[in-house]
């Protein structure tokens, strides 16, 4: 075709590009797994409520589970199911589930269930027991930085391109693991 509606060839190609990128751009931020039929499947299937009914993290079961915004969580008990069908916004892990001492760095990666803990009534997992007392050293701030990022940055974006672009380009109060390792050290008295 010839005249104004001509295409560039590069148009198409373009086109696509943009459209993946809007796509990806508009996907959910959320630490899944894949188990049987539970193709996005929340905290590894451990049951949400039981964080704050039990004090523990307790495995849910295949057969006790619910959809919330596109996710599967399981439950311990139907008690603990209904629980969270009142209310899924009082149970559901921050930050998409993933580590929030990586969250406070812009970095959606991590999340074990087993790691976690309880702060102002909302849930926040971690990447291990380290990253837990990384976090706990300051954790106002970290707290501050970590929604912060979610708010303004991560939530929202592909995790892979937002931890990609955020170990190259780091945040400005960034620490290696080895620095945080000194501090939490010198805070033991070790």
């Amino acid at each position: 075709m010839k005249g104004p509606f001509a295409m560039h060839p590069a148009l198409p190609r373009t086109a696509l590009l943009v459209a993946a990128g809007l796509a990806l751009a508009a996907c959910q931020t959320v630490n899944t797994v894949s188990d049987g039929d539970d193709s996005r499947l929340m905290l590894k299937g451990f049951d949400p409520v039981a964080y704050f009914t039990r004090g523990d993290h307790v495995a849910g079961s295949p057969a006790i589970k619910a959809d919330h915004e596109g996710l599967t969580y399981r439950f311990a008990s139907a008690a603990h199911r209904e629980l969270f069908l009142k209310q899924p916004a009082s149970y559901v892990p921050q930050f998409g589930g993933f580590c929030a001492n990586g969250i406070a760095y812009a970095i959606p990666w991590g999340g074990d269930p087993d790691t976690w803990k309880i702060i102002d009534g909302k849930l926040y997992i971690f990447g291990g027991q380290s990253s837990k007392n990384y976090f706990l050293m300051d954790e106002k701030r970290n707290l501050e930085f970590a929604q912060r990022y979610w708010r303004d940055e991560v939530q929202g974006m592909h995790p892979r391109i937002q931890t990609a672009r955020r170990l190259v380009f780091r945040v400005p109060h960034y620490q290696s693991g080895k620095e945080l390792e000194e501090a939490w050290r010198a805070r033991q008295g070790k």
